[in-house]
């Protein structure tokens, strides 16, 4: 039976935005999961080593400073730096394919009405590489930009934090629907930087608080995908403790621990795609209220019909 297809160009109200997220989640949930899992089958292996490297330099270090022992700690301070430089590399690339994927997801989604294809999707990620990179390098000095006046702002009771959050949401609005318009049109960097600048300022209550919304939602939904192996790890610390099991030189503590960092990892990961796949939704609703594509196409469609 063929799911339904959600068209996302309407001019909608902010709770029916939030609305159509949701919905278009129910509707692709299962679709959109698998072609995720398999764009980031490398990722999830890399990530598994990375937090296996993690964990271990971290508990081999635990170990040297309860029972006073130096000879491992070489070792034990190179797993540390080479799970951590690989992590921040994986989350690095990992957040590129992502925003690609997710937006080119949605642009598909919607010049398909509903009939995403992995090779349609590889291929407008192929066709704007050198944007994306580009774009990508942008956002980096944002981001630097962004760090030095939080800096600033830290020294400044309530106000400043208040402002670091706003900065915050609007920077991801910015970046997540400059993302949208690369994608949805094949612009380019100062195109598409522009059209995101147009619609996050021209709605700026509306964009800062849709992120806010749906930033709390998949925090939710975040923790709820950890709660399980969050209490599988729970249980059996508790019953470890009580049987006086030695975690720093366990290697079964190990492997459960690692599993649980990496599963914390691919979480947030996950999250961080369905954000941008919140903000293809709200881009197409802001891009249909500015523009009247979609209305007009029905208009002419009644009037050839007539």
């Amino acid at each position: 039976m063929e799911k339904p297809y959600l068209e996302l160009r309407t001019r909608n109200s902010f709770g029916d935005i939030v609305n159509n997220y949701f919905t278009f989640l129910k509707l692709n949930f299962k679709h959109y999961t698998n072609l995720y899992l398999r764009y980031n089958t490398i990722s999830i292996i890399l990530t598994l080593i990375g937090s296996y490297l993690l964990v271990t330099g971290f508990m081999g270090l635990a170990s040297r400073d309860f029972r006073f022992g130096m000879e491992t700690t070489m070792d034990n301070d190179w797993y540390l730096i080479a799970g951590g430089f690989l992590l921040v590399i994986i989350l690095f690339i990992t957040a590129i394919l992502n925003y690609s994927f997710s937006s080119a997801y949605i642009s598909e989604y919607v010049k398909q009405e509903g009939q995403v294809t992995s090779p349609n999707i590889w291929s407008a990620i192929k066709k704007n590489f050198g944007t994306i990179i580009l774009f990508v390098l942008i956002g980096i000095a944002m981001y630097i930009g962004y760090l030095i006046v939080s800096v600033v702002l830290a020294f400044i009771p309530l106000l400043g934090m208040l402002a670091q959050y706003a900065i915050s949401f609007t920077l991801n609005a910015l970046f997540g629907l400059s993302f949208m318009a690369i994608f949805s049109a094949n612009k380019s960097v100062g195109e598409a930087l522009s059209e995101g600048w147009s619609y996050t300022f021209s709605n700026f209550i509306r964009v800062v608080f849709y992120g806010l919304v749906i930033g709390i939602l998949n925090l939710m939904l975040t923790f709820l995908i950890l709660s399980i192996p969050g209490f599988i790890i729970a249980i059996y610390t508790y019953f470890s403790v009580e049987s006086e099991v030695d975690f720093l030189t366990s290697n079964f503590a190990t492997i459960v621990f690692t599993l649980g960092f990496t599963t914390f990892i691919l979480a947030f990961i996950f999250s961080q795609a369905l954000s941008q796949v919140a903000y293809g939704v709200l881009f197409f609703n802001l891009h249909e209220e500015k523009h009247n594509t979609y209305l007009r196409e029905r208009i002419e469609q009644i009037g050839v019909n007539d």
